[in-house]
């Protein structure tokens, strides 16, 4: 008898040994393979009840234990699972027979056993030898496939874990003493509540780079991989910035009255070029970063550029009351008690005042915090070429910014004070998610957070 002929972008049937079930087993291969390539995902077992209802279903559309060409599919599809599992039920029931158990046959423990591992074992295991799968897997001695799907289902996490700076018992008592600063007078002891901190300016220090040393993209499998060349990756261009913000504001409704940002100023100079080249003629303005960035350097920005901008973009009813630019302790910052930083601070009306972070501490300010981080996520976006083109990317990222998650910080901000309380001045802690977007989308976000008396006097105590 000749063999049928079947498709030939189909697999070959005529040497596989096929239950014969009265039904065309080509056609509903055929029809199977269709299926599967539609990425329909069947299931893999079947329980007793749902294999009793196929053989139900089945008897009911037989005629005679013969069934029709579509049945089995039908039954497949109404099922979610393979034909060959259909096939395989109606042969258990020698085609129909009445009464006939289609039960699987599988026991309680069949299949194959899980690997067992001991993961107590993993906490005698050196940090250094556990910063990969495949590094933990050789210290447990099994497989890093299997150890891999136990990440996967949550046996063990993934941790990324930053230096952070190395505190003294100074330095805690220092941090406690400056959160202790940060709360309500008229609040302690009975209900003590942070500030506003409306009238405090956040500056520091950053460097922006043109570009990143590893980037990663998405392309399709036919696009070439990208290829991105510079004279050395260790000096890639670069331009530091002097960042200020302030906390935003709202009126009643939500409406923003205040954006909080003043500014964020380059330390770069515009110099004459000194020779022609291909992208410049002799004499042509080049800006040049800064590359050292001492105190009259700091003192001049901070007079000729913070300041007018602070007093340009303050609003008006908040004019006379005394506004604190917080720094960090760097060596290049201007003392607090500075004659020419006074004095110009002093001026129209403004009572400007600098005030110093406590060392040691970015996680006191809101720049170090998340600013910094989000505008640079932000300015990687846009390709920059040119000194220039690196100036406006930095310039857009800024104020495209939303001074909604700008006062997010600050609350995050007053969360990371009190959980630096609760360590006793440490910088051990983890930053608490108090679910800022979810309040603040039911009108429920506070402008400033609480905390606990009994921990307020706690560090009192360990204070004094």
């Amino acid at each position: 008898m000749e063999t049928p002929s079947v498709e030939t972008n189909l697999p070959n049937f005529r040497h596989f040994h096929l239950p014969d079930l009265n039904v065309d087993i080509t056609r509903e291969n055929i029809v199977e393979a269709q299926a599967a390539s539609t990425g329909i995902r069947k299931k893999k077992n079947l329980t007793n009840n749902e294999r009793q209802a196929v053989y139900t279903m089945l008897q009911q559309k037989s005629n005679n234990g013969r069934l029709g060409k579509e049945v089995t599919r039908l039954v497949a599809s109404q099922f979610s699972v393979s034909m060959r599992t259909i096939q395989r039920i109606w042969k258990q029931t020698d085609y129909g027979r009445a009464h006939a158990n289609v039960h699987h046959r599988k026991t309680k423990n069949c299949g194959r056993k899980r690997v067992e591992i001991d993961f107590e074992r993993i906490r005698g295991i050196p940090l250094h030898r556990r910063t990969t799968i495949r590094s933990l897997a050789c210290s447990l001695q099994t497989k890093k496939s299997t150890l891999f799907r136990r990440f996967k289902s949550g046996e063990i996490r993934r941790h990324s874990n930053a230096i952070k700076p190395f505190l003294k018992e100074e330095n805690k008592k220092v941090r406690l003493q400056f959160c202790i600063s940060m709360l309500e007078r008229d609040s302690i002891p009975h209900d003590p509540s942070f500030i506003g901190m409306y009238n405090f300016v956040h500056i520091d220090e950053k460097w922006f780079y043109m570009t990143k040393k590893m980037n990663r993209y998405y392309l399709l499998p036919d696009e070439e991989d990208p290829l991105r060349t510079c004279k050395s990756k260790n000096f890639i261009a670069k331009v530091m910035f002097l960042a200020a913000i302030a906390r935003p504001r709202f009126d009643a409704h939500g409406n923003e009255t205040f954006s909080g940002k003043i500014g964020v100023f380059p330390f770069v100079t515009h110099e004459p070029a000194k020779r022609t080249s291909v992208n410049r003629v002799a004499g042509t303005l080049e800006t040049k970063p800064i590359t050292s960035v001492n105190k009259e350097v700091i003192r001049s920005y901070l007079i000729e550029k913070v300041l007018p901008a602070i007093k340009e973009k303050w609003p008006r009813e908040d004019a006379g009351r005394p506004i604190f630019i917080q720094q960090d302790n760097a060596r290049t910052h201007v003392d607090r008690n500075d004659e020419l930083f006074c004095r110009a601070a002093s001026q129209d009306g403004f009572d400007i005042r600098l005030i110093s972070q406590p060392p040691n501490s970015p996680d006191l300010n809101i720049l170090d915090l998340g600013f910094f981080s989000a505008i640079q996520s932000l300015q990687y976006k846009e390709p920059a070429k040119t000194v220039d083109e690196l100036l406006a990317a930095v310039q857009r990222s800024f104020q495209a910014f939303p001074s909604t998650k700008s006062n997010r910080i600050f609350l995050t901000l007053q969360s990371c004070m009190i959980e630096i309380m609760k360590v006793k001045g440490s910088n051990k802690y983890k930053i608490p998610h108090i679910k800022k977007a979810m309040m603040e989308r039911v009108g429920q976000l506070p402008t400033h957070l609480k905390c606990d008396s009994e921990l307020v006097q706690e560090v009192f105590n360990y204070l004094s």
